[in-house]
């Protein structure tokens, strides 16, 4: 009697040891990225037991919620092959002019402040995506000058001068300071934007082509994306996400200066590349960009709670980016190499 059995071939096994191989080596940087900010939590609560209490991982929230919010729009942008230079002066100028809003108009309802800045803000990100997507201009070269421009745009609004705290109102400080059943509105904020940014990447048929432009540009024109309107669309929701960002760090800071938010486009794209986002293009996850933007902001509180002078904090900073940089290199190599063996079998 003959029993009929069946068995993987090696070429299937091959295969399937491909992929479980690849699925590792993708998660491996958001599990490293999670073990790291729960072994370094833990390491500053010896050092500072005033580290993990409920009062100091609020601030923490707090303070990393804008650079989140950021971070959502830099990923898709990032994802695309692309950079945005610009978006501390975007942030500055819809700050700038939502301020000198509400300076002049008391009365004026804080939903319509945030709606001034996140028009202002789009209408900054449809400039850079119009000279990126139709006039082809490399966006480092393209933003780098618009960021110049938003920012004269800002001093010439402003007069040079600074909008204080006692000149603007109560409501639109309590924006990001208030709070929503005991929650902060920027942590309440952030949560929303996090959850529309996943089902969108996750879930649509947009959020697919994004990553299908950035993985691939040629070929995505060829299968029927429009790549000029994906391009276009991406710099248009940096840039909204930037204005929001402006009315919000305004609001929190009760000052909206020329100078607001100077480099901060840095901390946003480091927070990107911690998250394990190609600089290469096409790969990037919501998951992972949350997580980089808690390591900054960790990091941001936790060292000078532990008396880390100024220059070992930015030593330090730097030091963890390069790491991740080469630890996305190294992944982007192993998953390169796996696809390259499944191919072949």
């Amino acid at each position: 009697m003959s029993a009929n059995v069946q068995s993987a071939s090696p070429t299937e096994g091959k295969a399937s040891t491909g992929r479980t191989i690849s699925a590792l080596i993708a998660k491996f940087r958001e599990l490293g990225l999670l073990a790291f900010i729960v072994i370094l939590a833990v390491g500053v609560q010896f050092r500072n037991p005033s580290f993990l209490t409920w009062e100091n991982l609020t601030d923490i929230a707090t303070n990393t919620a804008i650079l989140s919010i950021l971070s959502v729009g830099m990923m898709l942008v990032i994802i695309t092959r692309g950079i945005d230079l610009s978006i501390g002066a975007t942030l500055a100028f819809a700050g700038m002019v939502s301020a000198l809003t509400v300076k002049h108009n008391p009365g004026l309802n804080p939903v319509a402040a945030l709606l001034i800045g996140v028009g202002i803000g789009i209408g900054c990100g449809l400039v850079i995506g119009f000279l990126v997507s139709w006039v082809k201009i490399l966006p480092i070269i393209a933003t780098l000058g618009i960021m110049n421009v938003f920012r004269g745009f800002t001093f010439e609004a402003s007069g040079g001068k600074w909008v204080s705290a006692h000149q603007m109102p109560t409501s639109f400080k309590s924006i990001a300071t208030g709070s929503f059943l005991g929650i902060n509105n920027l942590i309440l904020i952030a949560i929303v934007i996090y959850i529309v940014a996943y089902y969108f990447v996750s879930h649509t048929r947009t959020g697919r082509r994004i990553y299908a432009v950035g993985s691939n540009p040629d070929s995505a024109e060829v299968s029927g994306i429009r790549t000029g309107r994906i391009l276009l669309l991406v710099y248009t929701i940096m840039g909204g996400l930037a204005g929001l960002a402006g009315v919000l760090w305004v609001s929190k800071f009760a000052s909206a200066q020329g100078d607001t938010a100077s480099g901060y486009e840095l901390s946003v794209i480091a927070a990107c590349v911690l998250g394990g986002v190609s600089i290469a293009g096409g790969v990037g996850k919501i998951s992972g960009i949350l997580l980089g933007s808690i390591l900054l902001g960790i990091l941001n509180n936790a060292l000078p709670m532990i008396n880390v002078s100024a220059f070992w904090q930015m030593f330090i900073q730097g030091a963890i980016i390069l790491i991740a940089v080469l630890v996305n290199a190294l992944v982007k190599r192993g998953i390169d190499r796996n696809n390259l063996m499944r191919r072949k079998i």
